[in-house]
């Protein structure tokens, strides 16, 4: 199949297979004579698992590191696992983060409770008046 139709089977466009391409998470296909890419069943199947990670927000390297373990099919799945709780542990400290974003965000909307002039805002007063410590470092892979 040509590349646009491996991007309509997979639910993609054709910019997003090139990428996976560029990225090394997708393998070039063999070429036609007419130099076309000419993909099959096997790259349609990893283009959905290559999706179906980014959509847990998995990192390129995170699904590289599945795409490597999945070539090896006799060892155990203990690395899968391990993978998978460092992300869940990601995820828990970006809910963490998110959360205390949200408790800034609704500490800065207290601020200002009715429309007034500019110069009077409580929420501009508020943004100009944070410092560094109000802002939070980020823990999490995705950074």
């Amino acid at each position: 199949m040509k590349i646009g139709e491996l991007a309509q089977a997979a639910q993609c466009t054709v910019e997003t297979v090139r990428y996976y391409e560029k990225e090394g998470l997708l393998e070039e296909p063999a070429r036609t004579s007419a130099n076309y890419r000419s993909y099959g069943a096997a790259h349609v199947e990893r283009l959905r698992f290559i999706r179906n990670c980014r959509a847990l927000d998995m990192t390129h390297g995170e699904i590289r590191a599945l795409l490597v373990l999945m070539e090896q099919p006799a060892r155990d799945c203990s690395g899968v696992n391990q993978l998978l709780d460092e992300h869940i542990a990601h995820v828990d400290t970006r809910i963490a983060e998110l959360t205390q974003l949200k408790q800034q965000l609704d500490e800065l909307r207290r601020r200002c409770q009715h429309e007034q002039a500019m110069n009077a805002c409580g929420i501009l007063k508020g943004l100009a008046s944070m410092g560094p410590e109000s802002r939070q470092e980020k823990h999490t892979h995705l950074g």
